[in-house]
């Protein structure tokens, strides 16, 4: 099926391109060919950082396969998947806990999406060579051989929900692991699941090792035939706050000024129509000064999200066109369209209340975590099931409230913004409740030696 998809994908990757330039880029890693670099250091690239891996030779593929890429003096080579943007801010912490438990290792990083390389770019440029960046090639069994015989990983981590039936089963045959770490099953993605079949529950036995958020995810994932499941929590909660982040955020936060701050993140197709219909229909509930921060969670929507911005009346600026110098931003702006990428936490820490996107809408909600971790007050809206328990707990803890609809978004803003002594008690509360679910990452790291183990 893959073979005979092929062209449509590519076609699709070239399409894609037109908005987002690095759907164009490393096609060959995504078809499983690699260039005359050794394989975990890394090449020239046109993404500074990262690998550039053109479509090899056998003496290229020869050349990357020698011992000065694989040495196992040099320790291990550990491949964590990420597919995108929330999977590898998720992996921050188990990376760099994986880079000091293993001092000779290396990582290869692996994607689906540009979006989620640059993000991984930005997070792990700190640890240089140890760790090398590629697309994850598609799932048929050459393409996924010639990445093992390339990379030559003790270890395939997989982050979250990622299962692909060819890449598990050339793992089994060539002896690799696969562990699916900080893993989530909700009961939707469960009837997805079984409806795959045995390709499905073939694939699931084949992993050696499921690292789950919660019991209620351990118990969905053992019945798609996993043998070793272990509740671990859920590793997003270890993520430390990048002191960079904090500092663009009090500047941004100096930028706006005085005015109170509604931040609507990670919002998706849909919702910001809606949002925008309702700020404006109940403007008048809110402080009059009030700043609206919209950040979409995909770039390819700004330029829209902007044009939309504009049609209900509203004055709209670029946090890419803000130079954060000092100067402040002129006070006639409506609102605020966070364009740039790897800087959630910035918009977070500069915000007084923030609205978690993906849930005003049947989407499932997104990681409200972050918000969390800063003493942010939290709302969302009722689609939450692919973060069902910790929005729960987050909930029974205080530090999030959940909204029915924009019109109540809204209400309920104007609500925290104007009464401090509220604003403050649920953001403690938030951020008590990120604290007491530290320890996940601790926990994932200590199953791994046995599987690491075997294989250098």
């Amino acid at each position: 099926m893959w073979w005979l998809a092929l062209p449509l994908v590519l076609t699709r990757l070239w399409l894609r391109g037109r908005q987002e330039p690095g759907y164009r880029q490393h096609w060959g890693e995504r078809l499983g060919f690699y260039g005359r670099a050794a394989a975990t250091r890394p090449a020239a690239s046109p993404v500074a950082g990262a690998v550039s891996l053109p479509v090899a030779s056998r003496a290229g593929d020869r050349a990357a396969s020698g011992s000065d890429a694989t040495s196992s003096a040099a320790g291990p080579v550990l491949w964590v998947h990420a597919v995108s943007v929330g999977e590898t801010r998720a992996a921050e912490p188990l990376v760099d806990a994986l880079l000091a438990e293993y001092p000779g290792s290396r990582i290869i990083l692996t994607h689906m999406t540009p979006t989620g390389r640059a993000t991984g770019k930005s997070l792990f440029a700190k640890h240089g060579e140890r760790l090398v960046q590629s697309y994850l090639p598609y799932d048929t069994g050459s393409m996924v051989s010639r990445f093992i015989r390339h990379f030559k990983p003790s270890v395939c981590i997989l982050m979250e929900t990622e299962v692909w039936p060819n890449l598990i089963a050339v793992c089994g045959a060539k002896g690799v692991p696969v562990v699916l770490a900080n893993a989530r099953l909700s009961e939707r993605s469960l009837r997805k699941a079984g409806r795959f079949g045995a390709l499905m529950t073939d694939a699931a036995r084949g992993i050696s090792l499921v690292a789950a958020q919660t019991d209620a995810d351990a118990q969905r994932i053992r019945s798609l035939g996993v043998q070793r499941v272990e509740v671990t929590g859920s590793i997003k909660f270890d993520v430390v706050v990048p002191e960079t982040a904090l500092l663009i955020g009090a500047s941004l936060r100096a930028a706006i000024g005085e005015r109170p701050v509604l931040l609507c993140a990670s919002t998706r197709e849909g919702e910001e129509e809606l949002i925008l219909q309702a700020y404006v229909s109940a403007r008048s509930a809110l402080p009059p000064d009030v700043l609206l921060l919209i950040v979409p969670r995909h770039p390819q929507r700004f330029d829209e999200v902007e044009s939309m911005v504009a049609a209900h009346s509203l004055t709209v600026e670029r946090r890419s066109r803000l130079a954060l110098d000092g100067s402040a931003m002129p006070h006639s702006v409506d609102v605020l369209l966070g364009d740039s990428m790897g800087e959630m936490f910035a918009y977070y820490s500069a915000c007084d209340v923030a609205f978690v996107g993906g849930s005003l809408q049947a989407l499932g909600g997104q990681n409200l975590i972050e918000p969390a971790a800063l003493g942010k007050p939290i709302l969302i809206g009722q689609h939450t099931f692919n973060f069902e328990l910790v929005t729960q707990d987050a909930l029974a803890a205080g530090g999030a409230q959940r909204i029915t609809d924009a019109a109540d978004l809204i209400a309920t803003a104007a609500r925290l913004l104007t009464d401090t002594t509220a604003r403050t008690t649920m953001g403690l509360n938030a951020q008590s409740f990120a604290n007491q679910h530290r320890g996940a990452t601790r926990r994932t790291l200590a199953l791994l030696p046995a599987l690491i183990g075997k294989q250098h």
